[in-house]
């Protein structure tokens, strides 16, 4: 059961990856642009990509300082 919610986690992840600045702006262009019906799943979907480009924006803006200021030791 543990090997199938990683596989599930992982696919997640991959999946979104690729996809998620597609969701995030499409989604609000079908909805108000095109009229199209608003769907629940397609909502949920819709924040887990916000919660990715969150962390993906957080982890390369907030935490490079931290990353930045560490120095490469000379051999």
């Amino acid at each position: 059961m543990q090997k199938f919610f990683r596989e599930l986690y992982g696919t997640g992840i991959i999946f979104f990856y690729y996809i998620k600045w597609f969701v995030f702006i499409g989604l609000p262009i079908l909805y108000y642009g095109l009229d199209y019906n608003h769907n629940t799943v397609m909502d949920v979907l819709w924040v887990y990509c916000f919660v990715l480009i969150s962390k993906d924006f957080i982890v390369r803006v907030i935490f490079k300082e931290k990353y930045c200021d560490i120095e490469v030791k000379k051999r």
